[in-house]
């Protein structure tokens, strides 16, 4: 995969989450700030800025999109995003492309990172339902197709995602309605779960 085959990934990814907006803040108003959808709009948007004109190799544009996402003001989810992001390009190449095993190479680091950070694991009802079934997804696949690595990582955050519902929250002010929250999917999961789909598209 070229850079500039990831980078139009990355920015379908990103119109993946942007097209979410109005789901994903329905589903952070039952329980949570009801500003995930704008948060998640910004994030997207600054990363797909930075990819857009990003100079230098793959590494150079994952590092860009980082930093973009790091200048934000918003909720949690900067943060987070901005600790995977930059994940994803401490091991990510310096030149332009990248093959199936520096995929799963950099998709690997990236949840390490956010693992080390966050602390969530499947079961507790945040973003990481959806992004370590993909990141499993992605470190299970044994072909050498780049388009049926992405397909089998959207499907697994999908599931997670939606298997999300039967989860009670664990992490934020989500956290404080318990039982209340099954039944729900979680926002970030769902938001996580997009920029997925969206990856899988070129």
């Amino acid at each position: 995969m070229t850079k500039e085959e990831f980078a139009l990934r990355l920015k379908n990814a990103c119109a993946a989450v942007c097209a979410a907006q109005e789901e994903l803040t329905e589903i952070d108003s039952k329980f949570g700030d009801a500003d995930h959808g704008l948060t998640m709009t910004k994030i997207a948007g600054a990363i797909a800025g930075a990819v857009d004109t990003a100079e230098g190799g793959i590494q150079s544009m994952l590092d860009a999109a980082a930093m973009a996402v790091m200048s934000l003001n918003g909720g949690s989810a900067v943060p987070l995003w901005n600790t995977w992001l930059d994940g994803l390009q401490e091991e990510a190449p310096e030149g332009e492309i990248i093959d199936t095993a520096g995929v799963k190479t950099i998709f690997a680091r990236a949840l390490e990172e956010l693992s080390d950070m966050s602390g969530a694991k499947v079961g507790d009802k945040t973003m990481m339902d959806a992004l370590i079934p993909a990141s499993e997804a992605i470190a299970a696949y044994t072909g050498d197709d780049i388009d049926q690595l992405f397909a089998a990582a959207a499907e697994a955050a999908a599931q997670g995602a939606e298997k999300s519902r039967e989860f009670v929250s664990k992490f934020g002010r989500a956290k404080s309605y318990g039982v209340k929250t099954i039944g729900t999917p979680d926002a970030g999961a769902v938001s996580m779960s997009c920029f997925f789909r969206g990856l899988a598209r070129r």
